[in-house]
């Protein structure tokens, strides 16, 4: 009942945000493409490829956890108010989707990032079409294939590219730069997970990881599933706490932005120490403002996948 109602709302104040909108889409003074995104990732994507000729907000308030946002009349607002609204997928963001079906098509153009990514069930490693039918348990996690971040990269320029085609040329060789630091951490990642005592890691937060364990050819485990709305059972838990001891493992993995609970669980029931990886849903106020990026998290992610899988 209450996702019923928040559409509600959306869609109500979506009507008044567009009524309220001048009837030229591109009035105003000239100056810089105004982008909306809802998850870090795109935020730091979209900052990377538009440089000074962009301004980037974020949707996501600094530590806010992605999986339990919903947005606010503000938010709202803002999206409408924008040249360029992005977001990862609907499997990821619901919400985003409504924001999107009510947007002034004339002012502001709507990127779905997934398009051309092929989709993971949690859990399965099997592939689904950006088109396909069913989209239950579907991992929407998809920017931890950086190969899929690339085709995120793409979708994106092709959007500042339509909104601002004086720039296309700019904003190309940008994407094309950062394309190119994206395919060399593919590289790293690559060569040190290739080289490790342990091919498993369990994760005590959501299932966030299956895209990066499938590229590598890792074994994944997580406590939750896609959204952590819901507690595992204890059924869950023995199983995790048995696969640390039977592949004799010494580290479990928790989340960002989280309470990590269920990895203090397990670790005291197996001596085992935690360590952080970072979905890149969204990143604290301490870690915006010391400039994290994508890269830099995803570099941190390695850094505690070779301690935890013993590489070489």
């Amino acid at each position: 009942m209450r996702k019923i109602f928040t559409g509600a709302l959306l869609c109500i104040l979506l009507l008044l945000c567009v009524s309220c909108q001048k009837t030229s889409p591109d009035a105003g003074k000239p100056g810089k493409v105004q982008v909306v995104v809802s998850l870090f990732p795109l935020y730091d994507f979209t900052r990377t490829i538009g440089g000074d000729k962009v301004n980037v907000s974020l949707l996501l308030p600094p530590g806010m956890e992605a999986h339990s946002f919903e947005p606010k009349p503000d938010d709202i607002i803002r999206a409408n108010k924008a040249n360029l609204f992005i977001y990862t997928n609907h499997y990821m963001e619901p919400w985003a989707v409504n924001i999107a079906n009510g947007l002034d098509i004339r002012k502001t153009l709507v990127v779905d990032a997934s398009q051309g990514v092929h989709f993971l069930r949690a859990g399965k490693g099997r592939e689904h079409d950006h088109e396909g039918n069913n989209g239950e348990g579907m991992d929407p996690h998809i920017w931890l294939d950086f190969a899929n971040a690339q085709i995120m990269v793409d979708n994106i320029l092709a959007g500042l590219i339509a909104k601002d085609p004086s720039h296309r040329g700019y904003y190309t060789a940008n994407a094309e730069a950062y394309k190119v630091k994206l395919r060399e951490l593919d590289d790293r990642y690559r060569a040190a997970l290739s080289q490790c005592a342990k091919q498993i890691f369990l994760h005590g937060g959501h299932y966030a990881f299956g895209y990066l364990a499938n590229r590598y050819g890792l074994k994944y485990e997580s406590a939750y599933a896609v959204s952590a709305n819901a507690e595992p059972s204890p059924a869950k838990i023995a199983r995790l706490i048995h696969q640390i001891q039977q592949n004799n493992l010494h580290f479990i993995y928790t989340e960002e932005l989280v309470e990590p609970r269920m990895a203090d669980t397990i670790s005291r029931e197996t001596g085992a120490t935690i360590l952080k990886l970072h979905g890149a849903h969204n990143i604290s106020k301490k870690d915006l403002e010391a400039g994290a990026t994508f890269i830099s998290l995803m570099e941190q992610n390695l850094k505690n996948l070779r301690i935890g899988l013993q590489c070489k």
